[in-house]
């Protein structure tokens, strides 16, 4: 196998100012599953957020676009492979929904296990292309 250094077709390889001028995003998509389906991923992570930033199930489906339905099915789904509530009823039922301590730490452990994904995959991208990568959210 050919050095790719060594590849006419890649000799910007060897042009360190063409290398520099390249910084791509390392993108994942991390979910858990089973047989039932995805029951744990960013999406989830995010509603959860959306529900403890808004206190409402039904604000919180709408900031990030998606029906209630929908955002309800995939709580409901999640519950149900987990066999424990991600969400509760606060007070009266127009009051809106909170947290469980459980959804909380399953959000909350879920985007270590992101983070930590995204790290190991930054510095493998690093040992392994010429130029810098970066993560998602870094600028």
């Amino acid at each position: 196998m050919q050095e790719v250094t060594s590849n006419p077709q890649f000799d910007y390889l060897n042009d360190q100012p063409a290398i520099d001028s390249h910084s791509p995003t390392i993108r994942l998509h991390l979910w858990l599953e089973g047989g039932e389906g995805v029951f744990f991923g960013y999406g989830r992570l995010l509603l959860l957020d959306q529900i403890e930033k808004c206190g409402s199930l039904k604000k919180a489906s709408e900031a990030m676009g998606m029906s209630y339905r929908a955002a309800w099915g995939k709580i409901k789904q999640t519950e149900q492979v987990l066999g424990f509530q991600l969400i509760e009823r606060v007070g009266s039922k127009r009051s809106g929904y909170r947290l469980t301590d459980a959804g909380r730490l399953v959000r909350d452990k879920y985007f270590e296990w992101f983070r930590k994904v995204e790290c190991d995959a930054r510095l493998r991208a690093d040992e392994i292309f010429p130029w810098r990568s970066k993560s998602f959210g870094e600028s």
